[in-house]
């Protein structure tokens, strides 16, 4: 099994152990500041109720993005990492 399953594997359980569902969910993403990665994150939650916050970085370089969300449960929690990973630059905290 590859590192990325585990680390979902993990991620789902303590998802289960630690939050009662439907829950709001935070995501945070760090992007480089470029405006195609931004609209590419800002799409992949339209039409969900979420919140977008965006903050550029000091030097500009970068911008984040901290959204939240209502979630049913912990596998559409990690099925928005998996949407979002495919976005170039992304960084997930």
């Amino acid at each position: 099994m590859s590192d990325k399953n585990d680390f979902y594997i993990k991620l789902k359980d303590q998802l289960e152990d630690t939050t009662k569902f439907p829950a709001d969910y935070m995501y945070k993403f760090i992007v480089p500041s470029d405006e195609n990665q931004v609209n590419e994150v800002q799409d992949l939650f339209n039409n969900s109720g979420a919140v977008i916050k965006t903050k550029k970085s000091k030097t500009g370089k970068y911008i984040s993005l901290s959204i939240v969300l209502k979630i049913k449960n912990a596998d559409k929690v990690i099925e928005y990492y998996k949407k979002a990973e495919k976005i170039k630059g992304i960084i997930s905290l």
